[in-house]
């Protein structure tokens, strides 16, 4: 949210360069490549794609819904894989369940059999997510959530009780 609202600000996603439990990436080319284009776009002004697809909006269509995305870098692809991973929705109970997701055009769609009227999506929201969104650029999809429920780390209310 702080890069999306702050003037010359960025966010670099490195998600695909580390290792489970390990939270300094093995593949640092990668991560000063990446940082290197946004200090480029940014900075310098170059007209250069520097970030992989941030999602835009969100569309409920029957029992699945529709993603939209900048940063496209030419379009959405999968980053490895068959199938996109990654991808959870949720109802008005606030229940996640897996998703199924496809690419369709520069947007992604998702359902769930276990979600029938879904309401939230989130997207490599977790430790170690399994994730493979990215632009044909190479950039892989920035982590998100739709929905603004409160999560394990929010504050707790203050007790009254002494």
């Amino acid at each position: 949210m702080t890069a999306k609202a702050l003037p010359a600000c960025s966010l670099t996603v490195t998600i695909d360069s580390g290792e489970p439990g390990n939270i300094y990436p093995i593949d640092k080319k990668s991560v000063g490549y990446r940082l290197a284009l946004a200090a480029r776009a940014i900075a310098y002004g170059q007209p250069i794609e520097w970030s992989g697809p941030w999602f835009t909006s969100m569309a409920v269509e029957g029992s699945s819904l529709r993603l939209a995305f900048d940063h496209l870098g030419g379009g959405l692809v999968l980053s490895k894989g068959e199938s996109l991973a990654g991808f959870a929705i949720a109802g008005e109970d606030r229940a996640f369940a897996w998703a199924e997701a496809h690419i369709d055009g520069d947007s992604v769609v998702v359902s769930s059999p276990q979600v029938t009227k879904p309401v939230a999506v989130r997207y490599a929201w977790g430790d170690d997510p399994p994730c493979n969104l990215a632009s044909k650029s190479g950039l892989p999809a920035v982590p998100f959530r739709t929905d603004a429920w409160p999560g394990l780390t929010w504050p707790k209310p203050a007790s009254t009780t002494p």
